[in-house]
């Protein structure tokens, strides 16, 4: 990672001393296939708002859903003219977990769609949870905790953090369970969630190392079958536990990952570049701008003119030239672009060149 030099000297003196990769336990490196969360989605109101709700002109589908909610509660509001402010239309987000159960209890977000300003000191009205095939799985219902405040005067207005989103934690109950018979298993797949043979032959290894041959079989860089019957082990789910927690040692990818916007570099310990010379200076352009007035005598014939006066001049900063060596490590790249004295966003620019010059042997993840 670079970022500053301090931390650049730090990155020297660990890369001194290699390090081996340290094993990582299965659950860690796949998924079992078919043991997954489900997204649910629903749509809701958030009552009892400080004068912080949708404006009902704005956000007519708010007035909508709050006259169906009265309406199942056996209030009459047809024709009538409902005008609140302490009402928010939102939408409901919830993850329901693998093999979660009826009655038990799974964290929700609130979010709002309207032109409400703040969602805190709300309390969500029971919303359905839908999945995508349609079937309501759970049901969310408590007081929404914002994450954000804001504060408002006649001629100005802060506001710190997102207050029109928040959080009830364990703010729904699970009504249906999906259907997923674990014990029925003869096999199940790992998926890999970075593919890559090497890591894919090691899980292979260390499965049949731990049941015997024959257990596990690679079938391309992002699965491994394993055979549950051949583990001798009294259900799935005893196998699933011996497997999850085998400790394997992945391959790392060598990958440079680059956000523009923050000016962030983070490279891994694999990458390598060829040997190479960087030279970078900067250009300074300055335009000054000093307009100068003229005026006639005193009560002569004619008017007051401005004349334009511009100054402008380009100066070329003090670059330095850097040579990177012939397969040159994590740490000697970093020595080689510090020692260039440069920022940030102008390392960024560096490391897109040498990788245009064929030079920079990685993945370039560009954010």
């Amino acid at each position: 990672m670079i970022l500053r030099p301090a931390l650049a000297a730090l990155l020297l003196a660990a890369g001194a001393l290699p390090a081996p990769a340290a094993p990582i336990r299965l659950k860690d490196l796949v998924e079992f296939d078919g043991v997954r969360a489900n997204a649910l989605v629903g749509y809701g109101l958030v009552v009892g708002l400080n004068g912080t709700g949708d404006g009902l002109r704005n956000s007519p589908f708010t007035e909508e859903i709050m006259a169906d909610v009265l309406e199942r509660l056996g209030v009459n509001v047809a024709g009538e003219a409902i005008r609140p402010r302490n009402v928010a239309a939102v939408l409901v987000t919830a993850e329901l977990p693998p093999f979660a159960r009826a009655g038990s209890s799974i964290d929700v977000t609130v979010s709002a769609i309207g032109d409400a300003s703040s969602l805190l000191g709300g309390t969500l009205v029971m919303t359905p949870l839908n999945a995508a095939d349609g079937n309501i799985y759970a049901v969310a219902q408590g007081g929404v905790i914002a994450g954000g405040a804001t504060a408002e005067g006649e001629a100005a207005r802060v506001t710190q953090g997102v207050p029109t989103a928040g959080t009830i934690p364990a703010g729904a109950t699970v009504e249906r369970e999906v259907a997923f018979e674990l014990a029925s298993l003869d096999s199940v797949r790992l998926a890999l969630r970075e593919p890559d043979f090497t890591t894919a032959a090691r899980i292979e290894a260390a499965v049949n190392a731990e049941f015997g041959g024959g257990v596990a079989l690679m079938l391309d860089a992002g699965t491994v079958a394993v055979a549950v019957g051949a583990t001798g082990a009294p259900s799935p789910a005893h196998a699933l536990a011996r497997l999850e927690n085998l400790l394997v040692e992945p391959e790392i990818r060598a990958r440079v990952v680059v956000d523009q916007r923050s000016g962030t570099i983070v490279m891994g310990e694999e990458v390598r570049i060829s040997r190479v010379a960087v030279s970078q200076g900067g250009l300074t352009l300055r335009v000054e701008e000093a307009p100068l007035a003229v005026q006639p005598n005193p009560f002569a014939a004619g008017e007051t003119i401005v004349v334009p006066r511009s100054e402008a001049s380009i100066a070329e900063g003090q670059g330095g030239l850097a040579e990177v060596a012939e397969g040159a490590t994590l740490s000697d790249v970093v020595a080689g672009l510090n020692a260039l004295g440069v920022s940030p966003m102008d390392m960024i620019d560096i490391l897109k060149s040498i990788r245009a010059a064929g030079a920079l042997h990685a993945e370039f993840v560009v954010q």
